[in-house]
């Protein structure tokens, strides 16, 4: 939430302006946007959404200072879908795209109207990075566009480097090259397999991604801003090379969610807020929070290994299951997301199994000691500004480079180790389940991320960096 004496201190002259969102419609990064659009309207802007209510819609009922538009469906006839399909990755990766095709002429159409109407009193777009096109609509009608990259500098920088890693060889990856290192991107301690951002997938995967890349860099160039939810004491080195490598403002005032003001959560998914009393009745730092996000998934076999590990640990445990959490048709997913048989009874009176979580407030639980994730962005942040130390299962994406970092720059964290074949075992998941939470190699890492929580809070005090680049971020989009 945000911190006394700078959130919510108005800039004069934002009040007669009005700052137009366009979140990418996943939860990762619909979080952070609307975070973004709370701390901005603390400072006095007028907010106004614009939001796809054909996938994934918000919930306008939830955020009253906020203005809403929806952008309805513009697909002309057939061959134009999302990509649902194929699996879940590829469905992830085409639906960006499509999302861009469908939404570009209502979008003209909405946005046109909205400056018809507001008397000239637009600053600007923020939208997320991977809505290019809706970045150049913006653009033609006259309205600057900021990009908002909702994932770590240091991704970003993977994002940029691709064509580079094309002309080294790097990429596409082979298979056996893909713990081979990766010089040219000093000094992330990056292997072949954690820039390739597809986890192995296949080739017209690979080219999605890539285009997908791209894009997202080109948004970037073409903004009038770089909008990052991350702060300076994680990523100095990272920014500094933004800065250096590319010729717009770029403006790190993360971590976000401990900035915006308070508010409810733009959460896609019903929270289960239950687990909170149960968290208040454990001791402290003695609780493993098992979340793998709003995407990442796994087979029925690895459900299974991941019950046994986290029963085997004897550990307490706090675990959302999404139901949509094992891959396969409903019926398949339907038949695999219930637990194994003796997994309730093994567990009895230590664990509480939840279908989503406030993980923000989770993890901020003084009785939370570890977390195992998927490594997305906001989860590795959100882990790091509570001094979480981390067992970290990447999947795909940035979640690689993610995991690099925190086990290997940040040392907050520690792989799970899978034999480089990919699936849990019971046996490897509980040894690192109990070595996160005991010993000295946990102590270490909890050590170090409460370090790293003490950044995090200077950094969001007054004067500090990411307080001081919110107020450049406010005047630049006043000078527009």
């Amino acid at each position: 939430m945000a911190t006394e004496g700078h959130a919510a201190v108005a800039v004069a002259g934002a009040a007669r302006r009005r700052v137009l969102f366009f979140p990418l419609p996943f939860q990762g990064h619909i979080s952070p946007m609307f975070h973004l659009a709370g701390v901005l309207h603390a400072r006095g802007f007028a907010v106004t959404v614009f939001y796809p209510d054909f996938f994934n819609a918000p919930d306008p009922s939830r955020h009253p200072a906020f203005d809403f538009v929806p952008v309805p469906d513009g697909r002309v006839g057939r061959g134009d879908g999302d990509g649902a399909g194929g699996d879940y990755l590829q469905a992830t990766m085409a639906s960006i795209l499509a999302l861009n095709r469908r939404c570009e002429a209502p979008f003209w159409q909405r946005l046109a109207a909205l400056l018809e109407s507001s008397g000239g009193d637009v600053a600007c777009l923020v939208a997320d990075a991977h809505l290019l096109t809706l970045m150049d609509v913006a653009r033609r009608l006259g309205v600057p566009a900021l990009a908002l990259r909702t994932g770590s500098a240091a991704s970003f920088r993977i994002f940029a480097a691709q064509p580079m890693l094309r002309d080294e060889g790097y990429l596409p990856a082979r298979e056996s090259e893909l713990d081979a290192p990766v010089t040219v991107l000093p000094p992330a301690p990056y292997r072949v397999r954690d820039v390739t951002m597809t986890a192995g997938v296949g080739g017209h995967a690979q080219e999605q991604i890539y285009e997908i890349m791209s894009r997202a860099v080109a948004a970037v160039k073409t903004s009038s801003g770089l909008i990052l939810n991350t702060f300076h004491a994680l990523e100095s080195a990272e920014l500094a090379a933004l800065r250096r490598d590319f010729d717009v403002p770029v403006f790190d005032v993360g971590p976000l969610h401990k900035l915006s003001p308070a508010g409810p959560a733009a959460s896609l998914l019903r929270q289960d807020r239950g687990c909170l009393e149960w968290l208040d009745a454990q001791s402290p730092a003695s609780v493993l929070y098992v979340s793998f996000g709003s995407i990442a998934s796994m087979n029925a076999a690895e459900l299974v290994e991941t019950a046994w590990g986290i029963a085997n640990s004897g550990h307490p445990f706090l675990w959302v299951l999404r139901p949509d959490l094992v891959r396969g048709g409903a019926a398949q997913q339907a038949a695999a997301v219930g637990l194994p048989d003796g997994f309730d009874t093994a567990t009895r009176g230590r664990g509480a199994v939840v279908s989503w979580a406030p993980q923000d407030e989770v993890l901020a639980h003084r009785a939370v000691g570890g977390f195992w994730t998927h490594c997305g962005w906001n989860s590795t942040l959100e882990s790091v500004c509570a001094g979480v130390p981390m067992l970290l299962r990447p999947c795909f994406g940035d979640q690689p480079g993610n995991a690099r970092y925190a086990e290997h720059v940040w040392r907050v964290g520690l792989t799970l180790d899978t034999d480089g074949g990919g699936e849990l075992e019971r046996g490897k998941v509980e040894s690192a389940i109990r070595r996160l939470m005991e010993g000295e190699d946990g102590a270490g890492m909890r050590r170090r991320a409460g370090e790293l929580k003490s950044g995090a809070a200077e950094c969001i005090a007054m004067a500090g960096s990411s307080c001081l680049s919110i107020d450049k971020l406010v005047n630049h989009i006043l000078s527009l």
